[in-house]
């Protein structure tokens, strides 16, 4: 047995009579929260200008988002008209928006705020 035929299983033909192999059975079902959070930690990635909205309606909701920007790094008038859209968004909201490396950034809603210092561990 194959590789391929241990994962999808056995090829299974059909004569025509409209079979079809249900998928529910395959999705990984959601595991349940042990309670409610009041935020969220969530990675995003912007590949166009009109994601913008979805991405700032999600830290305007009140979660912090870490955004990848990396599709757009090529794209230098694109990703100065997105970053500055961000840093104006936040700014009404009273939020935070720093950069990690070179193609991360983070974003937070009202009340959070962003501590620049590096946090370095005590070595003996």
């Amino acid at each position: 047995m194959g590789i391929i035929s241990k994962i999808f299983g056995e090829k299974k033909t059909t004569s025509g009579t409209g079979e079809y192999i249900d998928l529910e059975k395959y999705v990984e079902k959601e595991i349940p929260q042990q309670g409610k959070a009041n935020m969220y930690v969530r990675v995003g990635e912007i590949q166009r200008y009109e994601d913008l909205k979805t991405i700032l309606d999600y830290v305007c909701g009140g979660n912090v988002l870490i955004l990848d920007f990396s599709p757009l790094a090529e794209e230098e008038v694109l990703l100065k008209r997105i970053t500055g859209e961000i840093k104006k968004v936040v700014k009404d909201i009273d939020g935070d928006v720093a950069g990690i490396g070179n193609n991360l950034m983070v974003i937070t809603p009202t009340g959070v705020k962003i501590d620049r210092k590096k946090l370095r561990g005590e070595f003996a």
